[in-house]
């Protein structure tokens, strides 16, 4: 497989690889073995127009009048975001939304691990809940350092999100998942993604009354 310079991939086109990868696997999945960029937009709900020029940065992975190879496409995205490297990661926050995170464990992709999670609930800590220990976020960084955990998804509510997230900053952890909606402040080398479930809900509903015939992609 060719390896591609994922520096020269603009980040509109890198936020969007997922979403391609996703969808693509799903119509793998039903038997399709290939796609126009027509008809992936009328899935994923993104232009054709951007769909081939996020692919051109990518080069040639498609024949004029042919369409796409639905295989090819798929393992030149995993390529590209190392979707078959074991990644380990850490829930911090165990209430009802990270214990919902834990027991659905990434099923869709076996190398997306949760290999532990944290809370400052000391009713909790040190039980073993839904077939995970809880640990004492005293102890991230010792724990997360021995699991080799390089993810932090965290569902501490935004009251607290500012402190959860200072641990994990600190315990030299670059990447985290952010389900509280309101924004903490981090160094410039963090890489932080927020979920807002309630604008999620806001947009579905939206779309739900006002474009049926449009309907939203699943993207996650």
């Amino acid at each position: 497989m060719e390896r591609y310079n994922k520096k020269k991939i603009p980040r509109a086109t890198a936020k969007r690889l997922p979403l391609y990868l996703r969808n693509l696997t799903i119509l793998d999945a039903k038997g399709v073995v290939r796609i126009k960029s027509k008809e992936l937009a009328e899935i994923t709900q993104v232009p054709s127009a951007t769909i081939r020029r996020d692919f051109s940065y990518l080069g040639e992975l498609g024949r004029s009048g042919y369409g796409y190879d639905v295989t090819f496409l798929i393992k030149v995205f995993s390529d590209i975001l190392d979707s078959n490297e074991t990644s380990h990661m850490a829930i911090v926050g165990f209430g009802n939304l990270g214990k919902a995170l834990a027991n659905n464990n990434f099923r869709r992709n076996q190398n997306l691990i949760i290999s532990c999670v944290f809370d400052t609930d000391p009713e909790i800590i040190g039980q073993t809940i839904a077939g995970f220990y809880v640990y004492s976020m005293e102890d991230f960084e010792r724990v997360t350092r021995e699991k080799n955990v390089k993810v932090a998804i965290s569902t501490v509510p935004s009251e607290h999100a500012q402190e959860a997230i200072d641990t994990v900053v600190n315990s030299g952890i670059t990447a985290i998942l952010n389900f509280a909606p309101d924004r903490v402040e981090v160094p410039s080398n963090i890489n932080m993604r927020y979920i807002d479930l309630t604008t999620e809900l806001l947009t579905l509903l939206f779309f739900d009354r006002n474009y049926k015939d449009t309907p939203l992609a699943i993207t996650s």
